[in-house]
């Protein structure tokens, strides 16, 4: 990116924030709560669905639990020692679905 288009974009930005109030320490406190949240997370799955452990567990918890899946297949080990910009792929050797018919099945197949 030019510089001349960033500058374009950081003073809409700017004008946009006054417009609403916003100043930028209100970012950096947004920003800030956001990552403490994210380093909570002590569990996830493939979908990208995240659970902190505390309280009741969430539905995909509770079904995958059912489905024979133990909970330790979706502990994320060293979340907060992670790259944030390498992607994680899904780790499909444990999958109970593998190989089943949910695991085929394509959302068009589906009837309401």
């Amino acid at each position: 990116m030019d510089e001349r288009k960033r500058e374009s974009i950081v003073a809409y930005l700017r004008r946009r924030m006054a417009d609403f109030g916003i100043e930028p320490e209100d970012i950096a406190t947004s920003i800030a709560a956001d990552q403490e949240r994210l380093r909570a997370v002590r569990f996830r799955d493939a979908s990208g669905n995240k659970w902190d452990g505390k309280g009741a567990p969430p539905q995909w918890v509770v079904q995958a639990i059912s489905a024979g899946q133990s909970l330790e297949h979706f502990a994320i080990d060293g979340a907060s020692n992670r790259d944030p910009d390498k992607r994680t792929g899904a780790d499909w050797r444990n999958d109970p679905f593998a190989g089943s018919r949910l695991a085929t099945i394509k959302t068009e197949d589906v009837s309401a």
